[in-house]
């Protein structure tokens, strides 16, 4: 990828603080949001693909059986391993981390090297699912939930990441947006011939702004804030994927109805007390197949 004159990088990256501003604010939002992956076509195949999956816990796929690696507590049913058996690709490797950020695309993590020196010149094809813990997604369902006793029919999670007057958990995700940015420019000039897919998030809360206490422990009015809070984090993951030539693999339209305050037999993202194998407020096996969908439904399309 071509980046022109050092002028012209710095003129770029002041259009993407704009648009990043503008978006995390705006009502673009929704839309840019809660469109579900449409399928062109079937998923085909990639015989002679070379795949690389990059990413944290949403990737590896924490407790679901049959966990093949303890140091990053990953499955063999999450959804990198589904797309790869799908496709029937020649050669995979898939060094997603629980716990992982955008610094452990660089360092390794317990016995998990740097995740990007996975990816090499001959590479085919890469996802990327990165960002929530540098968001800081484990704290924020921690603070959120001590929070709630407090006034359980109002909003002191929302108060208190405002209290400065200005939303911390949306600077926080535009303070990542540089951090991916630098991710996916990585993995282009390791495999720059790679198709490079960004996996979003999928669907924790309800997405009519509902609630469930004490399934979800939050207050009323913070389930729409934290609802909205991950959709600015999946809008800024597209916005990314776009800056970089990526695709964007959009996996919360398709878990909508989904969500953690669901039934557990509805339910493909588990709550904080788990009914199903999988660790707290993250996929099961149900919410890893349908990721898995999403990315070979997002592959069917031509490039």
């Amino acid at each position: 990828m071509a980046y022109g004159t050092p002028s012209d990088g710095s003129a770029r990256r002041h259009r993407r603080r704009a648009t990043m501003a503008a978006a995390l604010g705006g009502c673009a939002l929704v839309a840019a949001s809660t469109t579900p992956a449409a399928a062109h076509g079937g998923p085909g195949h990639d015989r002679g693909t070379s795949y690389v999956a990059l990413g944290d816990s949403y990737t590896s796929g924490p407790l679901i059986p049959t966990q093949v690696d303890a140091n990053c507590a990953r499955s063999d049913h999450n959804y990198p391993s589904l797309v790869a058996a799908a496709r029937q690709v020649s050669a995979f490797k898939d060094v997603s981390c629980s716990g992982a950020t955008t610094a452990e695309m660089w360092k390794a993590q317990g016995t998990n090297g740097p995740q990007l020196d996975a990816v090499q010149r001959d590479t085919d094809l890469v996802t990327v699912q990165i960002g929530g813990n540098d968001v800081g997604f484990s704290s924020v369902i921690g603070t959120c939930a001590a929070l709630s006793s407090k006034d359980l029919t109002g909003n002191p999670c929302q108060q208190y990441y405002n209290a400065s007057g200005t939303d911390q958990l949306t600077l926080n995700i535009a303070q990542t947006a540089p951090k991916v940015d630098k991710v996916l420019r990585a993995v282009r000039a390791r495999a720059p011939h790679a198709r490079i897919l960004v996996v979003g998030y999928p669907d924790l809360l309800p997405d009519d702004g509902s609630g469930c206490y004490p399934t979800m422990p939050f207050a009323a009015k913070d389930f729409p804030y934290l609802r909205d809070t991950g959709k600015r984090l999946n809008l800024m993951l597209r916005l990314v994927a776009a800056w970089n030539g990526a695709r964007y693999v959009d996996t919360y339209g398709p878990t909508v109805g989904h969500d953690a305050c669901k039934a557990p037999a509805d339910r493909w993202i588990e709550p904080l007390q788990p009914t199903s194998p999988a660790a707290p407020v993250h996929p099961n096996a149900k919410g890893e197949a349908a990721m898995a969908q999403a990315v070979l439904e997002r592959l069917g399309r031509r490039y």
